[in-house]
């Protein structure tokens, strides 16, 4: 059976535990991302590049995200796919 690689644009889309997530943050993003949940927002995803890391959380359909440095962004220029 030869390798085919599947559309750019098909995704495989996953459930991560937020415990997961949290293992993975740094400390001034958890100082960031409790403050966030204490809003209401949760946990959702990050992305991790080799020169950043950036935590998703979302309130409902408005997303937050928190940078390695800790600094929330509560409006950020991004999209959300669903």
């Amino acid at each position: 059976m030869p390798n085919e690689k599947l559309p750019s644009e098909e995704r495989r889309h996953f459930q991560v535990n937020q415990h997961v997530l949290w293992s993975h943050l740094n400390d001034a993003q958890k100082s960031a991302v409790s403050s966030l949940s204490g809003f209401g927002y949760e946990l959702s995803f990050m992305r991790i590049s080799e020169y950043e890391s950036i935590v998703v959380l979302l309130l409902g359909d408005k997303p937050a995200t928190v940078d390695i440095e800790g600094d929330i962004n509560t409006d950020p220029q991004i999209t959300i796919r669903h």
